[in-house]
């Protein structure tokens, strides 16, 4: 029997009345968490849900979501996580080309607005036929008469057995934004994900005893697979933050005695930089906290440095991406750490510098990083024109430039692609430059990143207006916000007469670059 949902069942079965879900004054012991799984699992099926169906979710870090995660796997679904940060017509996208048959939608709040987004986005496509309201914690104010994530659950048993999937099912499917401008949902099978979050476990040293802070947001696979679905694997017991600050990650890790903590560059960053959070909170951080690790962007050597000296735990960097589950590589606790390395490709996993032909370049000389193992996606959902390209040789072509050393550490050079990566999170440029040039003043556009102390680069704008049109900076910045995740639109606009282009007629962005 293979499903990535017997994780939880395991853990259940072995801890039952230990805590797998603290959040706030909320407590779930695994014993719960499966029967809440369970029951949900049955009411889905009893929709139609099952095998070949593809279910929506956009939930924070609340103890709803591992319920409906698992929930959705159990009757042989497939998982779409969808961002808390996209806007209606981009959620509208990832449901039409996934052809979700239900979307399970939190109600949203001041600070993540989602509800309205991910309504709109449902009442437009005809594959989704479902449509419930993930409530939150607390006072909840779901419409009256509107269906729920317990509406769906009443209609079900209390136990369900999971439905058997093969090897390479399709458990999750994850949309990763790509140079063409539309996102690319990567298929990432159950073997995938239980080979991968028995391996992470391994290497990370993760055991039934810790107590993890998951801030990193669910929906995105870092904390989905490395935190929450390895964490449940070891039975280990996950302190869910619905939204980052600081000062809140610094008091949780106190109060819950956390052990284990993950984030991207500017978690660290603003850890180190908050000065609210108080002497105590350090000092309960350096009594307790023993493993800290960083993806999602290449971590500054002087923030690693500053954070382990203020918090007293050394940071162990990893590489990986959405198509590899994610995990490539990292730094295991037994291993000799390397700052500016992102340590050394995990068990099972091979991992090639290639020039621009595919062939190995010699130790110490950069080219493109490909990958292959148990940890690489299936390919691409409905396009395989992208997944072929992707596989070229039998190997996965990351986009991203790296250099191996003389020990076999791994290091990020530079990007193959002109992607951005702000606050760990991915933007890429023709996606932007796509809407932008909607815009009635803006003719012409081009987008790149910036150095930001803050968020690792800053999205820039540069535009050419439209004949006789005198475009204001700020108010393409707020016309973009409405049209744009938060993390995607641009903070900086610059108007200009032309933007340098070679004989062919390409801008040349590499001299904006420089200029910058």
């Amino acid at each position: 029997m293979l499903n990535l949902s017997n994780v939880l069942d395991a853990s259940a079965a072995a801890h039952p009345a230990a805590e797998a879900v603290v959040c706030g004054p909320i407590r779930i012991t695994y014993e719960a968490l499966k029967a809440k799984s369970d029951k949900l699992a049955s009411g889905l099926t009893a929709m139609g849900v099952g095998p070949g169906s593809i279910v929506a979710m956009a939930c924070p870090n609340i103890p709803a979501f591992p319920e409906i995660y698992f929930a959705i796997l159990k009757t042989g679904a497939t998982v779409l996580p969808v961002s808390l940060l996209l806007k209606a017509p981009e959620i509208t996208y990832l449901l039409e080309h996934s052809e979700a048959v239900a979307f399970l939608c939190f109600e949203g709040s001041e600070a993540l607005p989602i509800g309205a987004e991910g309504k709109a986005a449902f009442d437009g496509v005809e594959s989704c036929r479902h449509f419930a309201w993930i409530p939150a914690p607390g006072a909840s104010a779901v419409p009256e008469g509107e269906a729920t994530v317990e509406t769906w659950k009443d209609a079900g048993q209390d136990r369900f057995e999971a439905v058997i999937r093969s090897g390479d099912d399709t458990a999750v499917v994850i949309y990763t934004s790509g140079t063409t401008g539309r996102p690319k949902g990567a298929e990432l099978t159950h073997m995938n994900l239980i080979s991968h979050a028995l391996v992470i476990c391994n290497s990370a040293k993760v055991s039934h005893e810790d107590t993890i802070l998951v801030a990193l947001p669910l929906f995105h696979v870092f904390a989905q697979i490395c935190q929450m679905v390895a964490g449940i694997g070891a039975a280990a017991r996950l302190v869910l933050l619905p939204r980052f600050t600081a000062p809140d990650c610094a008091r949780l890790m106190r109060e819950e005695g956390v052990n284990r903590f993950s984030g991207v560059p500017t978690m660290y960053w603003a850890l180190l930089n908050d000065t609210t959070i108080p002497d105590e909170d350090v000092a309960a951080i350096r009594e307790t906290l023993t493993f800290a690790s960083s993806g999602g962007a290449s971590l500054p050597v002087e923030i690693l440095e500053r954070f382990e000296e203020r918090f007293g735990t050394p940071i162990l960097e990893g590489y990986g991406l959405s198509e590899t589950s994610p995990a490539v590589s990292n730094h295991s606790p037994s291993q000799v750490r390397k700052p500016g390395t992102c340590g050394t490709p995990l068990w099972g996993i091979q991992v090639q510098v290639v020039d621009e032909e595919d062939r190995p370049v010699p130790t110490g000389e950069r080219g493109e990083i490909v990958v292959r193992g148990h940890c690489v996606m299936k390919g691409y959902l409905k396009d395989p024109e992208a997944t072929k390209e992707a596989f070229r040789g039998g190997w996965f072509h990351t986009g991203d430039i790296g250099i191996f050393d003389t020990d076999g550490y791994l290091s990020i050079v530079d990007r193959k692609k002109e992607m951005i990566i702000r606050g760990g999170m991915n933007v890429y440029p023709r996606e932007i430059e796509e809407v932008m040039i909607t815009h009635p003043d803006i003719s012409l556009v081009a987008v790149i990143g910036i150095p930001d102390e803050r968020v690792g680069q800053e999205v820039k704008a540069f535009v050419v207006p439209a004949a006789g049109a005198a475009p204001e900076p700020a108010e393409i910045v707020s016309w973009c916000k409405d049209r744009m995740a938060a993390f995607k639109y641009p903070r900086s606009i610059e108007v200009r007469d032309a933007l340098p282009m070679n004989a062919t007629g390409k801008i040349q962005k590499r001299a904006l670059i420089a200029e910058s």
